[in-house]
């Protein structure tokens, strides 16, 4: 018998939300169109417009006319909205995806002999628990 652990559902998860993709296509490219956003995230662009929509009426981005086009900017401190990752930006997730790809993060400094676990750095580009 399948169930949600077994068969082709257990194939279908991703990490990443539809509102993610979204905001990082637009970090990657702030004048990129929808259509285009849709083609590149699999969506449509009804869903993208939504999408959209959804991230300016929280505060996560702002849209502007530039000529026949809107040109989008991602505000600055904006954080996560799940209270599992409260207080972290979500700047750094989108640095981390929009980098160069196949290019590994810089290494981090080493820690102090006076620093505290909560004070080491992430090194490995995972997010800190909390």
């Amino acid at each position: 018998m399948e169930n949600e652990h077994t068969g082709s559902r257990r194939n279908h998860w991703t990490f990443l939300t539809n509102h993610a993709r979204v905001l990082i296509a637009i970090a990657r490219d702030p004048g990129v169109r929808l259509r285009d956003i849709a083609a590149g995230c699999d969506l449509t662009e009804r869903t993208v417009q939504a999408i959209v929509t959804d991230l300016e009426t929280d505060g996560y981005l702002t849209r502007t006319r530039d000529g026949r086009r809107n040109r989008y900017a991602i505000a600055p401190g904006a954080r996560f909205r799940h209270p599992a990752e409260a207080g972290l930006e979500i700047a750094g997730l989108l640095a981390y995806l929009t980098g160069p790809h196949g290019t590994p993060p810089a290494p981090a400094p080493p820690a102090t002999a006076t620093a505290t676990a909560d004070d080491a750095p992430h090194g490995d580009g995972a997010l800190p628990l909390l």
